[in-house]
């Protein structure tokens, strides 16, 4: 059986990955077989980052969330559990930003939870 080289399209698709791999340093942006590994390897780290950041942010928020409340004389969980016992519904995120951006309004809902 005779032996098929690939021709235009696999220059083609050795041009795209090299141009997916521009930047990389040493032989992994100029050689295909070096750029292609690490081509993969980067999009498994980002496929698998994206997880990751929403884990590190909602651990961030969590930190967050707990020194303000300790600040306000009270816990994390018993935050949590008092605003869930008095029925006020905000995120993580959205108490997180309070907690950083308008003490008073984060007091408030404080106040709230544990009144509850």
């Amino acid at each position: 059986m005779a032996r098929v080289k690939g021709g235009p399209k696999g220059h083609l698709r050795h041009k795209k990955i090299l141009k997916m791999t521009q930047g990389y340093f040493g032989t992994r942006h100029r050689l295909f077989r070096r750029a292609n590994e690490a081509m993969l390897k980067s999009l498994w780290y980002a496929f698998r980052d994206r997880r990751t950041r929403k884990r590190d942010l909602r651990k961030l928020w969590i930190t967050r969330i707990n020194a303000a409340a300790r600040l306000n004389g009270t816990t994390y969980s018993r935050l949590v559990n008092g605003m869930k016992v008095a029925g006020i519904a905000l995120n993580r995120k959205v108490l997180a930003d309070l907690a950083v951006r308008d003490p008073q309004a984060f007091a408030a809902v404080v106040a709230k939870a544990k009144a509850a």
